[in-house]
């Protein structure tokens, strides 16, 4: 199956599926997508979108943004939950080029999984209920805080780190897109910053990693500060993986 589905406004709509955990299990196909944001639904996207069966929309983006650049269009079928993870905000289009995206990035991460525990582990109790499924989760690039909340369920999957962080760097794909369109929707502005767009699977590394270090690992991470408790985390891997 294709990971990637072709959108014209969605720049980086992708299922999750088909990674293969530590016990020999797949990940399924068309029960978890992450995206950009599905404020651009319009006209074709629109129906392509409907056709996936979607029965929950997880919007990981501040209220203010969704007000600002617009939410997935109501409709009967799914239902949308405004969950922002984030709470410190911070704007990439108007870093300098001497920022060091790795260490920045990574960063920003550490204090998502630090403020949005309790974002956190409401994303994760409502991929985790079958009714909801199939779920799709997103941002506004579906980069950062998107990345976070994939790598995170991969993880709890027993998705290896080195498919985690691929599965990151693939945003990479539209990073030519996304400066297109900040340029569009910034006109005057000049980007500066080398980073914006892109998606190093460095950075997801270096954020697995320093999470590990500091809890033991991404597991005892969610266990400790999420509150996740081996059932959810059973439920987690009956819902999303293979038997």
């Amino acid at each position: 199956m294709s990971r990637h589905f072709p959108f014209q406004r969605l720049h980086n709509f992708r299922d999750i599926g088909g990674y293969v955990t530590d016990d020999g299990r797949m990940v399924r196909w068309g029960r978890l997508f992450r995206s950009d944001s599905l404020g651009k639904l319009r006209g074709d996207d629109w129906q392509r979108f409907l056709a996936l069966g979607v029965r929950t929309v997880i919007d990981l983006r501040y209220p203010w943004e969704a007000d600002l650049w617009g939410r997935v269009p109501d409709a009967a079928g799914f239902t949308y939950h405004n969950l922002s993870i984030e709470h410190r905000p911070y704007d990439q289009g108007t870093l300098d080029a001497t920022v060091e995206p790795v260490r920045f990035l990574a960063d920003r991460y550490a204090e998502v999984a630090l403020d949005g525990v309790n974002e956190l582990r409401q994303v994760l109790d409502l991929i985790a209920v079958d009714a909801s499924l199939p779920v799709v989760f997103h941002c506004a690039t579906g980069k950062d805080r998107t990345g976070i909340v994939a790598a995170l369920v991969l993880a709890l999957l027993g998705v290896p780190e080195a498919d985690i962080t691929a599965d990151f760097a693939l945003t990479g794909l539209a990073t030519d897109r996304f400066l297109a369109d900040w340029r569009t929707n910034n006109p005057g502005r000049e980007m500066r910053w080398p980073g914006y767009g892109q998606a190093p699977a460095e950075v997801m590394a270096v954020f697995l990693a320093e999470l590990a270090a500091a809890h033991g690992s991404v597991r005892a991470y969610a266990v400790n500060q999420l509150g996740l408790d081996e059932k959810l985390i059973a439920t987690l891997r009956t819902q999303l993986l293979t038997d």
